[in-house]
């Protein structure tokens, strides 16, 4: 494996943003120190006037392989979320068929051996029926166990009380959960049928998929988690009335009850749908600007451990679909960290922040094994940034292989420049660089 050098870059990392080199050996971080020039390397990246950032670590994405890869692919998504400066990435298990048993799990694994250009780990999953196929999860090498307790793809709707029970007393390991009532929702959308009929506008997505939908949900996840002594990880949070449910002053390390934050609920609002339409459809939906703010609120109190994409591709044509007919989802991979730097631009978060909710708190997190920091001893997963960069996203430049982005027509102000995974130079001045794969993520559990 070559050896690598990054020099007089700006690192930020750990709460510090400080001038430092970098000599990367054996895809591990090998010194982190004020000059290195005079070291040799088999390559040298000279960083000036550049940030360098750990790799950013997406705990959930939806790559749709097997069975839906005329959306999406593990090749394919890996590619745009490195081009995203995103080095790893937690995958779902609502592929076709459903990941609920260890044998299509690890066909899931054997896939992304070949072709991921990023790291790696999957979610098993879980339905009324796979109790005992859940409990064989390795929680060493697996990222966590996926509960969808609200509306789901296939078989995936776990809503049989002694299952979920079975699921929160013993899963070996993090338990993700999807939170909505699937009964509130059900009442709201014969209401907006009853008076729509078969055309229910977008703007009425929040109001089927409502706060109360979602709050009814995570707050039965969160006691049922109290009660079974769980460690509950609840995903995409979209009210800000759940926000109130996570504790903000126990350290991260000692939390059993964590959530989430995605970037679309930080980004867009109820008031895209006029623009957007379906292209901003999302499960849980997007909501008020008060949510919002709200949600981004808690993220920097500390209520919200995380920041993630749920990345979740369709095609163009699914997605130019009527309300109904329209699939919830969208592709963010590739956007998710010029988002979050165009919302440090405006002062909306730091890039201390950033880092520590995309990259150290998941690490800590889901206590991966040597990632999502930059230190000596850990594997060389970096994202290396111009915060003065503009460029305007169109379809051109969507890697996805869906071809379509819901940022379409807007100019971020920062680009990512390099992304380095498990110390191999994957993406370089706007090109992917092929012919290594990403690593499986381990964990120290």
């Amino acid at each position: 494996m070559a050896s690598t050098l990054i020099l007089n870059g700006t690192l930020v990392n750990e709460n510090r943003i400080f001038e430092s080199d970098i000599l990367i050996k054996d895809g591990l971080i090998d010194k982190i120190d004020k000059d290195l020039s005079h070291l040799s390397a088999d390559q040298i990246i000279d960083a000036s006037g550049l940030h360098i950032l750990p790799g950013l670590i997406d705990d959930q994405v939806h790559f749709r392989e097997p069975g839906l890869t005329h959306k999406a692919e593990i090749y394919t998504e890996s590619r745009a979320a490195v081009a995203g400066g995103i080095t790893s990435f937690m995958e779902m298990p609502n592929t076709v068929p459903n990941t609920l048993t260890q044998e299509l799990l690890q066909d899931k694994y054997d896939i992304a051996a070949k072709n991921s250009l990023a790291n790696y780990s999957f979610y098993m999953g879980a339905s009324n029926d796979n109790l005992d196929e859940v409990l064989k999860t390795d929680p060493k090498t697996i990222c966590g166990v996926k509960v969808f307790m609200g509306s789901s793809t296939g078989n995936m709707l776990v809503d049989n009380q002694a299952t979920l029970e079975g699921i929160f007393a013993n899963s070996p390991t993090l338990i993700a959960t999807h939170c909505e009532s699937e009964d509130i929702i059900r009442a709201n959308t014969e209401k907006a049928r009853a008076q729509y009929g078969e055309e229910v506008p977008i703007a009425m997505h929040p109001v089927i998929r409502d706060e109360a939908a979602c709050y009814a949900s995570s707050s039965f996840a969160v006691d049922l988690a109290r009660k079974k002594g769980a460690r509950l990880h609840i995903l995409h949070i979209s009210t800000g009335k759940e926000v109130g449910l996570f504790d903000s002053n126990i350290p991260l390390k000692d939390k059993k009850i964590t959530s989430e934050a995605c970037v679309h609920h930080l980004w867009f609002s109820d008031d895209d749908y006029a623009e957007k339409g379906t292209f901003i459809k999302w499960n849980p939906a997007v909501k008020t600007a008060n949510d919002r703010d709200q949600i981004l609120q808690g993220v920097l109190n500390n209520n919200i451990d995380v920041i993630a994409t749920d990345h979740a591709p369709h095609t163009l044509a699914e997605k130019q679909n009527s309300y109904f007919k329209a699939p919830s989802g969208g592709p963010l991979v590739q956007h998710c960290l010029p988002a979050l730097l165009d919302m440090y631009h405006d002062g909306k978060i730091s890039l201390e922040r950033i880092v520590e909710k995309s990259a150290h708190a998941v690490s800590t997190l889901f206590e991966i094994d040597r990632r999502g920091y930059l230190r000596e001893g850990y594997h060389a997963d970096l994202a290396i940034v111009n915060l003065q960069s503009p460029w305007e996203v169109s379809k051109s430049n969507v890697l996805s292989k869906c071809g379509w982005s819901p940022f379409e027509g807007h100019q971020f102000k920062s680009k990512v420049t390099h992304t380095l995974v498990s110390g191999n130079l994957v993406y370089e001045a706007g090109k992917l660089i092929e012919g290594t794969t990403g690593q499986r993520l381990a964990f120290d559990r």
